[in-house]
């Protein structure tokens, strides 16, 4: 089934294909400016830092949902051995399977395509089974530090969670924006609470998983208007699912990567975050999610860390 014109209309509005040059491969990274950096830093009060990261564990966030997106598989190769002899000094190693995006991780901008294209017109079949992506592979994504912004449209709502068939607006973002007492401005990284981590992190992984709240197709509008570098929020899935849009799956995905070129992130632990900028009253910080760079790769796992 082809994507209905409704998703056309606002991905003309969203493009990006273009502004940074026919050869540009990060897309809305490139508002991240050594500007925005300096204004970034410049945030940091206390120095308190939070991890936003979930544990990387063989019984982690999949539940098998989505095929070859394995939870981390962690084996040791080799334990207290003594390589140089005996009475040397001995060490361990260990090795891990799994999938790039099973954890708390950023997608690349060829995690997803639509009509055979990539993000800045590339054509789809541009990411092979062994030359993996050719192009805007996640290592090209080299410098995700820049300012901050936790949208916390639960604790905004009232409400430690969001109902799974919350759909995220852009009036939504607006109230949690106003909530925090915080503008979004070009090259922020907004962070969108929702509060759906709780499920899993009571272990719940299929409550976790679906129903979820997410981003609304009406919300790509929102982070292009304001020059967003990437977004990342608390869900599984990013967007709302079930889709809010009836066999219109993954149209966010789309919007998103393909024609805006910006980053987006899932299973992000944003709870102490909340904490904190509750505790704090700002919800502006100094953001560190800088991708692991696998060369060629669709996602990569990532550890970000707020600086308070």
């Amino acid at each position: 089934m082809s994507l209905p014109v409704a998703f056309h209309d606002i991905a003309k509005r969203v493009n990006n294909w273009g502004r940074w040059g026919p050869d540009d491969e990060i897309g809305t990274l490139n508002l991240i400016t050594e500007e925005v950096v300096r204004e970034a830093a410049a945030t940091v009060r206390t120095g308190r830092r939070v991890p936003l990261a979930l544990d990387l564990k063989q019984d982690g966030v999949q539940t098998g949902m989505i095929p070859g997106r394995v939870n981390p598989l962690h084996v040791m190769v080799q334990i207290n051995q003594e390589l140089f002899g005996p009475g040397t000094v001995a060490t361990s190693d260990d090795a891990v399977t799994m999938g790039l995006q099973a954890g708390t991780h950023w997608d690349a901008l060829t995690h997803v395509s639509h009509s055979g294209r990539i993000y800045n017109g590339r054509p789809a079949a541009t990411v092979t089974p062994h030359g993996r992506s050719e192009f805007s592979g996640i290592h090209t994504a080299r410098h995700v530090v820049s300012r901050g912004v936790l949208l916390d449209v639960a604790a905004a709502k009232g409400v430690d969670r969001l109902p799974g068939g919350h759909a995220v607006t852009p009036e939504d973002l607006d109230e949690a924006a106003e909530f925090g007492g915080v503008a979004v401005r070009a090259g922020d990284v907004v962070l969108v609470r929702t509060g759906q981590i709780q499920a899993y992190l009571a272990g719940d992984r299929h409550g976790y998983a679906f129903p979820s709240p997410g981003l609304s197709v009406r919300t790509p509008e929102w982070f292009h208007a304001r020059d967003v570098a990437a977004v990342a929020n608390d869900t599984l899935t990013f967007e709302i699912f079930p889709p809010e849009i009836e066999n219109l799956w993954l149209p966010v995905h789309a919007l998103d990567l393909v024609e805006m070129g910006m980053l987006q992130g899932q299973n992000w632990n944003l709870e102490e975050l909340s904490t904190a900028c509750a505790q704090e009253r700002r919800y502006a910080f100094l953001l560190s999610a800088m991708p692991e760079p696998f060369v060629g790769g669709t996602g990569t796992p990532v550890a970000p860390v707020a600086v308070l």
